[in-house]
């Protein structure tokens, strides 16, 4: 399948179309089903067609969809509420996407030292490997090459240190540093860990020096690896998280979460967005909290996660000339692959199972967090026989 010349040649897509979707299942036009385990890249938190998400948007849709944000919108306010009391922020800027909410996180910050009487503080300490968007600011923060090629001068304020490298963190700070920016997971990385402790020790240092803790969970918030927030598997509370991807459940948006004090400098004028936060995203935001937030929910992905890593695990070990070694928290999984991990995605695409190809040579599973336990083993197997027959052509060759 060709892609269109109609369109930008930004994307190397798979030579497949969908026509609808149906829980953790896409189908072709000429009824092929494929499990989803790339989730729209963690973004279809609640799978597809859900039907609570369904009726909440069409409903939406039948009254209001933009009127801007010169005015209030319930849907803003209940959903901020929501966010606030199962968090550890104050305040809630909505988005259309996670590069929007990162670029509302970076100048939160930077704007609470100018208002605090330190305007020299504007740089942000970040680490190797990581991801936090395509805009301009975002590209520059996440430091890799490859993306800033050919855009012009990088986006001033950014000082990258290896991944996890606690004593070039140290070495970085300085008198114009404001903010420390990491991901508790990489996902676009590679699905890599903090080390136990990690994210302890970086609040230690941001106490110490009156710098802002700011937390990319665009990718592990709203319930990716067990808890609402992946901050929330430690003790530490950021200043400022970004979040998006899951809490749209596939509707574009995005949120930027912070303490009241983080966002004293954000008064009006100060930032601002057309569509975000508008009467239908709100409405689907609000229907994704009502079933992760249930009782029961976000217990349910951790023990699918577990289920997932196990099945997996058995993989690793019987063809680890293609599967070296299994990541992950809760339904974020991945697969650090011995082989080129195009070929284990071609392989496994082959086996009706989408996935999707991340940094480090891996690959994540990033399925709906509603994925049953049926699901799951369907999925291993599917990638047990992918591995099964990569082994026997790499023996054969």
């Amino acid at each position: 399948m060709m892609n269109s010349g109609a369109l930008f040649g930004t994307f190397s897509r798979a030579p497949l179309a969908f026509e609808r979707g149906e829980g953790c299942w896409l189908y072709t036009a000429n009824g092929d089903g494929y499990l989803d385990f790339a989730g729209g890249i963690a973004v279809n938190s609640l799978g597809h067609c859900h039907p609570h998400l369904v009726a909440a948007l069409t409903e939406q849709a039948g009254k209001l969809w933009h009127v801007s944000n010169l005015y209030n919108i319930p849907g803003q306010e209940r959903l901020a509420e929501r966010l606030v009391q199962n968090s550890f922020a104050d305040r809630v800027f909505f988005t259309n996407s996670g590069a929007e909410a990162l670029e509302c996180a970076i100048k939160t910050a930077r704007r609470y030292h100018f208002v605090n009487g330190h305007p020299e503080r504007f740089r942000i300490i970040t680490f190797e490997g990581a991801f936090h968007g395509r805009t301009l600011a975002t590209i520059a923060a996440g430091g890799q090459k490859k993306y800033m090629e050919g855009f012009g001068p990088k986006v001033e304020g950014f000082d990258q240190v290896p991944f996890f490298d606690l004593d070039a963190v140290k070495a970085a700070i300085g008198p114009e540093t404001a903010a420390i920016l990491i991901e508790p997971l990489q996902g676009e990385g590679g699905i890599r860990e903090l080390p136990q402790g990690g994210l302890a020790a970086l609040r230690k240092l941001c106490d110490e020096h009156g710098l802002l803790l700011v937390l990319d969970e665009v990718q592990t918030g709203v319930g990716r690896t067990g808890k609402l927030f992946a901050y929330q598997w430690t003790d530490v509370e950021p200043d400022i998280v970004a979040i998006a991807k899951g809490i749209g459940g596939g509707f574009p948006m995005g949120a930027c979460l912070s303490t009241e004090n983080a966002a004293a400098g954000m008064t009006a004028g100060t930032h601002g967005t057309t569509f975000g936060g508008n009467p239908l995203a709100m409405a689907v935001g609000n229907a994704v909290l009502d079933v992760v937030l249930a009782e029961g929910f976000l217990e349910d992905v951790s023990r699918k996660g577990l289920l997932l890593k196990q099945g997996l695990a058995g993989i690793a070990d019987d063809f680890p000339q293609v599967i070296e070694g299994i990541r992950g928290v809760g339904l974020m999984a991945g697969l650090k692959c011995g082989l080129p991990n195009t070929e284990v995605n071609k392989a496994l695409r082959a086996q009706h199972l989408l996935a999707a190809p991340a940094g480090d040579n891996v690959i994540r599973l990033l399925p709906p967090l509603i994925a049953d336990d049926e699901e799951i083993r369907t999925a291993v197997d599917r990638i047990r026989t992918a591995a099964a027959s990569l082994a026997a052509a790499e023996a054969a060759a």
